[in-house]
This record gives structure tokens, sequence and C-alpha cells, in this order.
């Protein structure tokens, strides 16, 4: 159970775990879109060359246009996960401190940082403070007038927006001028539902820009991910479309939970958070009808259920709910 615990998506340990569980197993344990960005025809990838700095600086482009700021504040990354892991090479200002509860790999970012209550961020004015908004796991958000205050009193600030882009007037980005003290992370594959593609951004001053790009050398991102990242971004009526129908989605995720008396909280649209003395329970339950969702080690109380794709998802996820 405990590489359940850890992140979502782990489909084949539960398959391990529960054999047997009817097929094919639905995934409602990550917060990842189940409705993947599609094209036709498929964006052409050459993988017999490198991709160019022209092709890279393209995407970054086209990323910066949908999260409203300048391309020079914008850096392609391996994915979301490994650019955080990056920070700790940047020398930000001390004392660090990250957002609790929060996405798990916060708390390994850096070495020295100590646990804050979302609650209690307003009385900082020095330092990093690390937080996730939309927040992980439990969806909850704020408004960017919060943050920009507390990062115009001295505060530095490092917000893991890979959530918004489906909110995205909650994003800091587009309210950042060029000396302002923050640096955000944006995920593509949570959103246009291709983790696989391993791509994700950092927005942040140039001088912080040009530091990542140096350690990551000239061939940060594959042929793959320059690709489909540029031809998504720039599919701007996919992305209106996936954010209208995803709010929906989520709606429709409240009312199966509410007729079983489980409220989700958050906005987030891609995954609810549910709270519960019976967690453990329905998680078993749904795992033993071949649905997997997301249990937390430091708070057994609670559930989170990502979206389901479709018709047929949501049937099953009622059904199990209900045999309870």
């Amino acid at each position: 159970m405990t590489g359940l615990h850890t992140h979502g998506g782990r489909v084949d340990l539960a398959a391990i775990l529960y054999p047997d569980a009817p097929t094919p197993w639905i995934d409602l344990s990550t917060g990842i879109n189940p409705h993947a960005w599609r094209s036709d025809p498929l964006p052409p990838v050459n993988l017999a060359a490198l991709p160019s700095p022209a092709s890279v600086a393209a995407l970054e482009a086209a990323a910066a246009a949908m999260f409203g700021t300048d391309p020079d504040r914008v850096i392609a990354v391996p994915g979301s996960e490994i650019g955080l892991r990056l920070l700790a090479g940047l020398d930000l200002p001390r004392p660090a401190r990250f957002v609790t509860p929060g996405y798990g790999t916060h708390a390994d970012v850096f070495d020295d940082a100590d646990r804050l209550a979302r609650a209690d961020i307003d009385t900082l004015a020095a330092g990093t403070l690390l937080l996730a908004n939309p927040n992980n796991p439990d969806g909850l958000l704020d408004a960017p007038d919060r943050l920009l205050t507390l990062m115009r009193r001295g505060l530095w600030l490092v917000i893991d927006e890979a959530f918004v882009d489906l909110l995205p007037s909650f994003s800091i980005v587009p309210h950042l001028g060029p000396s302002d003290r923050a640096i955000v992370f944006r995920s593509f594959g949570k959103t246009f539902g291709l983790p696989g593609i391993r791509l994700g951004f950092m927005i942040a001053p140039p001088i912080y820009v040009a530091a990542i790009r140096h350690r990551l050398g000239s061939w940060p991102i594959s042929a793959c991910a320059v690709a489909y990242g540029t031809a998504a971004y720039r599919d701007t009526t996919w992305i209106e479309a996936t954010r209208i129908a995803s709010v929906h989605r989520a709606g429709r995720l409240d009312a199966v939970l509410a007729r079983y008396g489980l409220c989700g909280v958050g906005a987030c649209p891609l995954f609810r958070l549910i709270e519960s003395d019976a967690a453990a329970t329905i998680f078993e339950r749904l795992a033993h009808a071949g649905i997997l969702t997301r249990t937390f080690d430091y708070q057994p109380r609670w559930l989170r259920i990502g979206l389901p794709a479709d018709d047929v998802a949501f049937d099953r996820l009622d059904r199990a709910l209900a045999h309870g």
C-alpha cells in the first residue's frame, strides 16, 4: 500500500494488490485530465534530430501566450517535478517555508524548510514561501491579490500552479512585473492529459531563467515535448472547451458523491477531496471494484477522487459507491 500513498497513477501496483478486481481499471487517483489533447493529424516528431533552440523557443512563446507573460520569463523543463527540485540551486532567501498540507515533493525542495499552515501565510514578511495554487490535495484556492500582497511585502514566493490552467483568473503570472519576487511552475501533462510527455515550465525573472537554462544544458526536453507542447498550447479552441467541460464534469462528480453523503472539498476541476471516517473503507470498496483513488498516509480520513472520463466510468463509480 505504501506506493499508493505516495503518488497517484499506480494502477500496476493496485492490480497486484487487488487481483480479483474487474478490469479495465479506472484510475481516479491522479489529477490528470482524462480527456487528453488530440489533433488530426498529430504533430510530426523528428526523432532522428535533436530539438533545435528555435523550436524550443517557439514552444516557450506558445506557452507564454497562454500564461499571460513574456517569453523571456519562461523556460521549458522536463516536467514541473524536476523544475521544483532544481530550486535548491538558486540560493533563494531564507528562511524557507512550504505550505502543508500540500504536494509531497514540496517537502523535498529545500533541505532546511519549515512547514506552515496556509491560514498562517499572511504573517510572513521575509524569506521564501512555497505553496500550490490550487492546492493539492485539497483544491483550495487563493486569489492573486493575497499572494501579491505577500510578495510585495518582501517575501519571495514559489507558486506551484500545476492545476491553474483550468482556472486562469487565479494565476498570479499575468500580474507579475519584471522585478517581482516570484517563481511560478506550470504543468503541461495535467491539463492536456499527456503526463508521459514530461513537460513543464518555470516562469521567473530572467536571471533565474538563465540560471536554470544553464543548469539544464542545450537539450532540456525531448522532440516529442516540443512538438506536442507547441501544438497543444496554440490550440486555444480546445483549451477553452476543456475549461468548460472540466467544470461540468466536476459538478457531475459532486452530484454522484452527494448521493452517498460525501462532500467534495476544493475548487480544482480535476479532482475532489473528501474527508470521512469511512475514507479507508471507501478506498477498499472502490479498489475491489477496479477503481483506484488516492489515499494519504498522513491523513487517513482523506480520499482524493479524480474526474471519471465518460458515462461508463461515472456509472461504475456510482454503482461501486452504492454497494457499500
